[in-house]
């Protein structure tokens, strides 16, 4: 599921017409596809409303149709126009909001991102199902299977070769903060909190340390860390 705030009551009818634009997003702590649409946002430098949908509840799914029939946070209202879909919200939000600055101006390095963002979007499920977001969990080494080393890997050498090509511009994978280091701030997390070793990487490495510093986020995980709902079954 895609993808946590105050939440409200799930009789509450949706709301429309906002003077700021209203994110509805999921637990903190765990949704991952709830953080990249926001951290996009926060980037962008609206300003916009949040609403927490509790993930895996009674209700849930009814709750999130209520603002978008796909049943799935994150979920962007801007006026009469409701945005669904990660990607989608990210793609908006560089449109409407960030003048275009999340993407770069060079046809082929736009190209390159929606690629790398894609290949994130539908790709990884060994990842995603063993090293599921938490950022409440204590950074600690956990053991994975062969598939999700594959997956580990490639990702990191991915950044690697990005970081390698855009030295000397920036910190993030294109130089500037942009679309691709929204979808994989999630992974920079898990690689955290799962003690994922980085040596063999080091500006791989280097990016994990700096995205996880990165000020928007530690505003973010304040607030995971405020939240009591545990969901069972995490590693």
């Amino acid at each position: 599921m895609e993808g946590p705030g105050t939440a409200r009551g799930p009789q509450e009818p949706k709301v429309r017409n906002l003077d700021r634009p209203l994110l509805i997003i999921g637990n903190r702590r765990y949704s991952s596809w709830s953080l990249r649409a926001w951290i996009g946002l926060r980037e962008s430098g609206v300003t916009f409303r949040e609403e927490w949908i509790s993930l895996y509840q009674p209700g849930t799914s009814e709750r999130m149709r209520g603002f978008s029939g796909a049943g799935r946070v994150p979920i962007l209202v801007d006026g009469d126009l409701t945005v669904y879909d990660s990607m989608a919200i990210l793609e908006y939000a560089n449109e409407a909001y960030a003048g275009g600055r999340l993407l770069p101006r060079n046809r082929a390095r736009r190209a390159l991102v929606r690629s790398v963002c894609a290949e994130m979007h539908a790709g990884f499920p060994n990842l995603r199902d063993n090293l599921p977001m938490d950022l409440g969990r204590a950074a600690a080494p956990l053991p994975v299977d062969d598939a999700t080393e594959v997956e580990i890997g490639r990702i990191l050498s991915l950044w690697q070769e990005l970081l390698e090509r855009h030295e000397g511009e920036g910190p993030y994978l294109f130089g500037e903060f942009g679309l691709a280091d929204c979808v994989y701030l999630p992974v920079v997390t898990r690689f955290h909190h799962y003690g994922v070793p980085l040596a063999a990487y080091p500006r791989s490495e280097g990016y994990v340390t700096g995205m996880y510093a990165l000020p928007a986020f530690a505003e973010w995980r304040e607030a995971a860390l405020l939240e009591t709902e545990i969901l069972p079954g995490m590693p």
